[in-house]
């Protein structure tokens, strides 16, 4: 099995680690966070969670020697962490404020947000085929899950902070991954243990703000702890593989094929939990999945177009370079005669 083979089986599972833990995680959230499940309504603290127990398997996984710890700033992880706590409350802060419609809106302006940020700080471009592509992800989306839209500033500004530091969150992670030549996990395992204590410092207070109850009360069951470290475990799945399918693709691709897991919640949600499934929510599934095919039509096309290029490139400096060594020579040819000549002379 050649090289390019082997890259394209362990992108797709990637992919496929990143929505089936996804999709999972959001599934037993719905058990565990739902009137009709435990009602465990404490979001903020749950991520703490998550992240406690993801910083705990990195430890053990460089304790062993699985991973290696290389060196990252601590500038550069703190400041990543407090955009990613960020990301999270402004998120369900703006979840609690705005009505479904307007965060849903918030979430698939996302995209936009992300290729407006790769051309500023990375100077970016994009074809128009992979913005026909964008925009026809972002449409089916839309039309699956957009109902009403109500607006208010409190909401808004909450949704402005989640969207804006959500898209630098996902670049970054690309970005450090580059600059300090480090890995998905062992980025993760380095941030994970300041995401987990700020979160669990701040977190209860957070959620008793957004439902005026304080996690101490909560009585918790057998079935409750047993669906919370589930939860926790498929959080650290799906933390690996985001990181991971950052570092190998951009944060524009993570986003548009991410909208895979909005598909696939929709399709569970009816089979699982008897949700509703409209004409409109199968027309909107039907132009979100054209639409990624279509970006991945996009993405390969340019990347066969570059192939393509190359080797006219090479042939044009092939070229460049044969016609250099032919002017220094005659340059040096000329240069020796007049020596020749003046040696003559004199």
């Amino acid at each position: 099995m050649d090289s390019d083979k082997k890259s394209k089986i362990s992108n797709l599972g990637a992919w496929a680690m990143n929505i089936i833990s996804s999709v999972g995680i959001i599934m037993v959230n719905k058990q565990v966070m739902s009137s009709s499940g435990y009602n465990f309504r404490f979001a903020t603290t749950l991520t703490g969670f998550h992240f406690t127990v993801t910083a705990l398997v990195g430890w053990i996984s460089n304790a062993t020697g699985y991973s290696a710890s290389k060196h990252v700033p601590l500038w550069d992880l703190l400041w990543f962490s407090i955009v990613a706590n960020l990301s999270i409350t402004g998120m369900n802060f703006s979840l609690m404020l705005n009505s479904v419609g307007f965060y849903q809106i918030s979430k698939l302006s996302m995209i936009p947000v992300v290729c407006v940020m790769e051309w500023i700080l990375h100077n970016k471009n994009y074809s128009g085929r992979v913005m026909m592509a964008v925009f026809v992800v972002a449409l089916g989306v839309g039309v699956c899950t957009v109902t009403d839209v109500d607006i208010n500033l409190k909401g808004f500004l909450c949704a402005f902070v989640a969207v804006f530091c959500s898209s630098l969150q996902q670049i970054s992670i690309g970005s450090l991954q580059k600059k300090y030549s480090i890995g998905s996990f062992e980025l993760l395992s380095k941030t994970a243990p300041i995401q987990a204590a700020s979160l669990l410092l701040f977190g209860p207070l957070a959620d008793y703000y957004l439902n005026g109850r304080f996690i101490l009360n909560y009585q918790l069951s057998y079935g409750a702890t047993f669906f919370i470290l589930l939860s926790c475990s498929l959080a650290v799945i799906c933390n690996m593989s985001q990181y991971l399918c950052i570092g190998r693709f951009s944060a524009v691709s993570f986003q548009v094929l991410g909208h895979m897991k909005t598909v696939c919640v929709l399709t569970l949600g009816w089979l699982l939990f008897d949700s509703a499934l409209t004409f409109k929510n199968i027309l909107g599934m039907v132009l979100a999945v054209l639409g990624m095919v279509i970006y991945s039509w996009a993405i390969e096309s340019e990347k066969l177009g570059n192939v393509r290029m190359s080797p006219s490139l090479h042939i044009r400096k092939d070229a460049q370079l044969e016609e250099g060594v032919r002017l220094l020579k005659d340059r040096d040819s000329i240069v020796v005669s007049d020596v020749e000549i003046g040696q003559i002379k004199s």
